[in-house]
């Protein structure tokens, strides 16, 4: 290879200005990426998905008051238009992966394949926090792009972005694996990106990240971008995690996370030295719940965790980070650090729920239905439990719940989620004195 190209520079340096590139060079054929990518590229569609926005102005839908004023009948709704990108994963049953945010509450998704045929789409289901989402179309002359293993991928491996950058239709951009397991990104739920300079801009979300053997590898989702363009700096689901969030959207219609059972805060200097362990990065177990994986597997107040699977843990965000990655109801190696030694043991993550009546918890709460904070709202430093929906003249409203209410703390203590009012609540407290955030304020409300 290295005699084929320094062939082509001797050459390349003799031809005339407007001279072609030949076919070959020396009788070697030069190298393109043009074979794996006529296999690939029909398996990238675009995707355009349209929302009915209802406007809601009081004043102008007040008959008198359009009357008085002579308004003109106004426009109630409005359509929002995404363009993106998609993936085609599985040729027989029509299976298309791409980002949440590109059909995130849709009304109507077409999708365009390379053949320039239009298809409606089936939205099927996905997961916000992962930025997934699942769509079908009919199963018809379709060509799907293979699964990379999710273990072979390496930093410094070539990879090709394909997808539908600002409308333009297919486009094909390359670059090399910059990085892998990229988190703490603001504004993005859990993550475990493929970092790559391979160019991806808007409405090249959701298409295709794939190798030199035109397999995927990861879907598009994001850019670094001071500037509004391109630095060089895309991200890419990992395919395993693709591939994970898609099985779980087929089978449940949701995706079913685990949880340790445990409450956490950062390592920090100070904390290091009481606890008697090297300073450095890690999670400080605060609270163990009761008969949780983490209690039943001898985790306990004041041990160190610092890494779960083959996921290192530098914080107490990056633990429960780790935590919604892992598969539940599979066995996970977690290492901890206790009176300076190290110790592994192992768990088997539960599902967590996602919602929950409140009269299942205490019959002071009945008629609410609360929920976990999104992996969004936890990365802005929110915690508690969000008021989804209470139900008119139940014994919550009574209480002065109300449905977009934060619940941040129960009897002054913290809640970090579900799991821990669960906690709360079994005590079966005398007193149910809840911390209400609402809106710019906060709020005391005595549930009796």
């Amino acid at each position: 290879m290295l005699r084929v190209l320094l062939t082509l520079l001797v050459a390349i340096a003799t031809w005339p200005a407007a001279a072609a590139l030949p076919a070959e060079v020396g009788g070697e054929p030069l190298p393109s990426l043009a074979p794996m990518l006529e296999k690939v590229m029909p398996a990238v569609v675009n995707i355009h998905s349209r929302t009915v926005v209802r406007i809601r102005n009081p004043l102008a839908e007040d008959p008198f008051f359009r009357h008085f004023f002579g308004l003109p009948q106004m426009p109630r709704e409005r359509v929002q238009q995404s363009l993106g990108s998609g993936v085609i994963v599985d040729a027989e049953r029509g299976l298309v992966l791409t980002n949440h945010h590109v059909v995130e509450g849709a009304d109507d998704i077409q999708v365009t394949l390379a053949d320039g045929r239009t298809l409606s789409a089936e939205f099927v289901g996905a997961d916000p926090d992962t930025d997934v989402a699942l769509v079908r179309i009919p199963a018809q002359g379709l060509t799907a792009v293979r699964m990379a293993d999710p273990d072979a991928l390496r930093v410094g491996d070539f990879v090709v972005a394909v997808g539908n950058p600002f409308g333009l239709g297919q486009t094909v951009t390359s670059g090399i694996v910059s990085a892998l397991g990229r988190q703490g990104l603001s504004g993005l739920g859990y993550q475990n990106f493929i970092q790559t300079d391979a160019s991806i801009n808007p409405g090249n979300s959701g298409g295709a990240l794939v190798n030199l053997r035109g397999e995927l590898v990861g879907v598009n989702t994001a850019i670094f971008s001071p500037s509004g363009g391109n630095v060089g700096i895309g991200f890419a689901i990992p395919v395993g995690l693709a591939r994970n969030v898609m099985q779980q959207l087929l089978r449940f219609g949701e995706v079913r996370r685990g949880s340790l059972g445990v409450e956490s805060q950062d390592l920090d200097a100070a904390m290091a030295r009481v606890l008697g362990v090297a300073s450095g990065r890690g999670a400080v177990v605060t609270r163990v719940q009761e008969d949780s994986p983490a209690d039943r597997a001898g985790i306990q107040p004041g041990d160190v965790v610092v890494s779960i699977g083959s996921t290192a843990v530098t914080d107490r965000q990056s633990l429960h980070n780790a935590e919604g990655l892992l598969p539940v109801d599979q066995p996970v190696t977690v290492t901890l650090l206790r009176d300076g030694k190290r110790i592994e043991t192992r768990v088997v993550l539960k599902a967590r729920p996602r919602e929950i009546e409140g009269a299942r918890l205490d019959p002071r709460l009945e008629g609410a239905r609360l929920g976990e904070l999104s992996e969004r709202m936890r990365q802005r430093g929110l915690r508690g439990v969000r008021v989804e929906e209470v139900a008119a003249g139940s014994r919550a409203a009574r209480n002065g719940l109300r449905a977009g209410d934060l619940v941040v703390a129960v009897n002054g203590r913290e809640l970090d989620g579900l799991e821990a009012l669960r906690a709360l609540t079994a005590r079966q407290p005398a007193r149910l004195l809840l911390t209400v955030a609402r809106g710019p304020g906060a709020l005391l409300l005595l549930a009796e």
